[in-house]
């Protein structure tokens, strides 16, 4: 048993993820970019369609019902890739789900959404891109449901809680199981950042394990001051329920890929989606991972990741967001 596995058996765990996803060279993309790419298949973690969320929810939703809720509230956009795993966990354990949504309310349902409505999850369009407008909308549905006798588990955007963050705790101990099979020592890994669940877990991993590379987040949304503060605030509270301790030091994030805004998309990340697809049959969104896979080929490009490096790309799914 690793170190992570030892600290992490006081949590409740429920699997939903299918594990380990997969881990290889992206050969044609080396050959291309003149760099040792690898990539780790989170987007086939094999629930609902799949995603880095799966993780979160092996924590969180076996926290829920330790402790006795029936009731499980979300928050995100219309096409929130988090709520769609949300809908299915709901489903799954016998949960109610409620989704407050950010956005009008569509003629036709399509992506995520329409598997939200699958899935049977309530839920509440607000027309608003204001994120304080939205939570106190979340808040009164959850008053609400609690004055009708519900136990509600109230989630953030993304589930990003230290619980959530539990599951790439996890995950950065299979990333190492994946390095040591292989035979590889990874200098950097790079994925989409956004509400800092996904990269807090992973600094923490690195803080329990030592581990000396670095972990980069590509920022989706936000600025690289704004964004590690949120990664290191949470990292920090995840690594406190577990006794160690985190420094700021090893958190990196880059804000030069967000390009007009969150959800915009970018001529390098239209590039680094049609790149994937058409060298390696994979597919990425233009929300979260091509944006993320375009910061990845530019630091070829530019010398910041270097030819004899080995460099991992983690894949945290999303592409449901090509059907919207």
């Amino acid at each position: 048993m690793s170190k992570i596995d030892d600290l992490l058996k006081k949590f409740p765990k429920r699997i939903v993820s299918v594990l380990p996803t997969p881990f290889h060279r992206l050969d044609s993309i080396s050959e291309i970019v003149g760099c040792n790419i690898y990539i780790k298949r989170d987007d086939l973690t094999g629930f609902t369609f799949s995603g880095n969320k799966t993780r979160k929810f092996d924590f969180l939703i076996a926290d829920a019902l330790s402790k006795g809720y029936d009731t499980i509230i979300g928050i995100g956009a219309n096409q929130s890739n988090f709520c769609r795993i949300l809908s299915g966990v709901g489903a799954k354990y016998g949960l109610s789900v409620h989704l407050i949504l950010n956005g009008k309310k569509p003629y036709k349902f399509t992506g995520n959404l329409l598997i939200d409505h699958m899935l049977g999850a309530n839920i509440h369009h607000i027309d608003t891109t204001d994120p304080d407008v939205r939570m106190e909308e979340a808040e009164r549905i959850r008053d609400k449901l609690i004055s009708e006798g519900k136990t509600v588990y109230f989630l953030p955007p993304g589930g990003s809680t230290p619980v959530g963050a539990l599951g790439y705790v996890a995950g950065f101990a299979e990333l190492i199981n994946d390095f040591k099979k292989n035979s590889l020592k990874i200098d950097k890994i790079i994925l989409a950042s956004s509400s800092a669940g996904t990269q807090a877990g992973l600094v923490v991993g690195q803080s329990i394990t030592k581990w000396n590379g670095k972990i980069i987040g590509i920022s989706v949304d936000v600025t690289e001051v704004e964004l590690k503060k949120i990664v290191y605030e949470l990292a920090r509270e995840t690594a406190k329920s577990l006794t160690i301790d985190i420094s700021k030091d090893i958190i990196y994030v880059d804000d030069s890929y967000i390009g007009a805004g969150y959800g915009k998309r970018t001529p390098e990340c239209e590039e680094a989606v049609s790149l994937f697809a058409r060298k390696e049959g994979i597919f990425l969104d233009y929300v979260y991972t091509g944006k993320a896979a375009a910061g990845l080929l530019d630091y070829c490009r530019s010398g910041k990741i270097f030819p004899g490096e080995n460099v991992v790309f983690i894949h945290t799914g999303g592409n449901i967001e090509l059907f919207e």
